[in-house]
């Protein structure tokens, strides 16, 4: 068991990390199988990251006071079984609830595989899997998630983790690490951590609102959508090794980071039509982004400082509260922005509708359909498809209706696409407003002196 406890540890924290986003594809089958609205919904998402940021930091302390390996075993059955009652829900209140202890679980979790890959390795090799397994947990989890949500249901989601949880017991109980007293521990690392608050905010916008302008704004399916965006961790994996090749230092990669993620989100901000390969380049910026900078700055709050876990722990902390921020900035700006289109985008159906080469009775039984459509998807992008499937037209007529409900669509994903502008770009201040965080000031102590290899 000690042999595969290394890779079975390291997988678990990307899984747990993973949850963090990996529900973000499965929202819109969750808004509706469970009901409520897209603000409802952004708790799914919410409760997990709250809880784990606020209690990350007391697990950690925990560890430095017990034994982690059972901590972390007790974690991991915690998780499994609220993720079982996760697939299990058949309300929105009784998931949200069973992901706040899914949290509690994975906060415990988090810092106690921090010791036990330092226990069961080194303290670089261990310190380095629990990182980049978070860093690839947190960009493939919206990947994940969709490709399971497509081929299965939601619920998939959840039930895959139990097994792979189940495994994780073992090797949490196979490793042994003493606890580890400080008398006197080192203070946090303001720069770097709240840099990763602010980065994990403005990554909110390239993950959450991303997919949900493909999924609800553009109508591709969920497995097209996960197709899409796993150009992000893609991008992340190769960051590390070109960092490597230009070593260029940490800082100067960190400042690339921060600069890549807001181009990126400037250009999900700008794309020229809903063709999903204007989303690419800015999608490859924003991975690019995230393997400079999260990495590095991680290194930065953890150097030099003890004890390991419980700074490793504010590193979660800041991580995860930053996502909260990000959702609680961003939430409320799209869904006003989503709101406020609604009523150019009514005219310009009406408009396409009145000028279309449809017989008069064809017209009025259409913009009723229409009009049923959106007053039923209100406060969301609607689907006009069983409008037009339930019009009845002469053979002579459809090939103009096909044509009407094409360009229907298109003015429907113009709309989405400025609907979403404003929150991509709030994203891209944030990722700035991170590099403005790395600015020495003053006689502070240098953060970024060595880093990551």
């Amino acid at each position: 068991m000690r042999r595969i406890a290394v890779p079975l540890l390291a997988v678990t924290v990307a899984f747990v990390l993973a949850d963090s986003a990996i529900v973000t594809l499965a929202l819109p089958e969750i808004l509706r199988h469970l009901g409520g609205t897209v603000t409802q919904v952004a708790w799914v998402l919410i409760a997990f990251n709250l809880v784990l940021a606020v209690l990350v930091v007391p697990a950690a302390w925990l560890c430095t006071h017990r034994d982690p390996g059972p901590l972390c075993a007790i974690g991991v059955a915690v998780f499994a079984g609220a993720s079982a009652t996760c697939a299990l829900a058949t309300s929105m209140d009784v998931l949200i609830a069973a992901r706040c202890v899914q949290a509690v679980g994975g906060a415990v979790v988090l810092v106690g595989a921090l010791e036990l890959l330092v226990a069961a390795t080194d303290e670089r090799r261990g310190v380095r899997y629990w990182i980049t397994a978070g860093v690839l947990g947190s960009a493939s989890g919206p990947v994940v998630g969709g490709m399971l949500t497509d081929a299965i249901s939601w619920q998939a989601i959840f039930v895959v983790q139990v097994p792979m949880a189940v495994l994780a017991v073992p090797a949490a109980l196979a490793v042994r690490a003493a606890p580890m007293r400080h008398p006197d521990p080192s203070r946090p690392a303001i720069a770097p951590n709240l840099a990763l608050a602010l980065l994990s905010a403005a990554l909110t916008a390239a993950l959450f609102l991303l997919v949900l302008l493909l999924v609800e704004g553009w109508g591709r399916p969920p497995a097209v959508a996960a197709i899409t965006v796993s150009v992000v961790p893609l991008a992340a994996v190769v960051a590390r090794p070109l960092a490597r090749t230009l070593r260029s230092g940490p800082r100067s990669e960190t400042a690339a980071g921060c600069l890549l993620i807001a181009g990126g989100l400037t250009g999900l901000a700008l794309p020229p039509s809903a063709n999903l390969a204007w989303t690419i380049a800015p999608q490859v910026l924003v991975g690019l982004g995230l393997g400079l900078t999260v990495d590095a700055l991680t290194f930065a709050a953890l150097r030099d400082r003890v004890p390991r876990v419980l700074h490793g722990g504010w590193t979660i902390g800041a991580r995860h509260a930053g996502v909260v921020l990000g959702l609680a900035i961003l939430t409320p700006v799209f869904t006003a922005d989503l709101q406020d289109a609604q009523v150019p985008a009514q005219e310009a159906i009406t408009s396409l509708v009145l000028d279309a080469p449809l017989l008069t009775q064809d017209k009025i039984a259409l913009a009723q359909g229409l009009g049923n459509r959106l007053a039923e998807e209100r406060g969301r992008v609607p689907d006009l498809h069983p409008a037009f499937a339930a019009l009845d037209v002469a053979p002579a007529q459809r090939l103009a209706a096909g044509r009407l409900e094409r360009d229907l669509d298109a003015q429907l994903e113009r709309a989405a696409s400025r609907a979403f502008r404003r929150s991509f770009l709030i994203g891209a201040g944030l990722a700035a407003a991170a590099l403005l965080a790395l600015v020495p000031v003053g006689r502070r102590r240098p953060e970024f002196d060595s880093g990551p290899s």
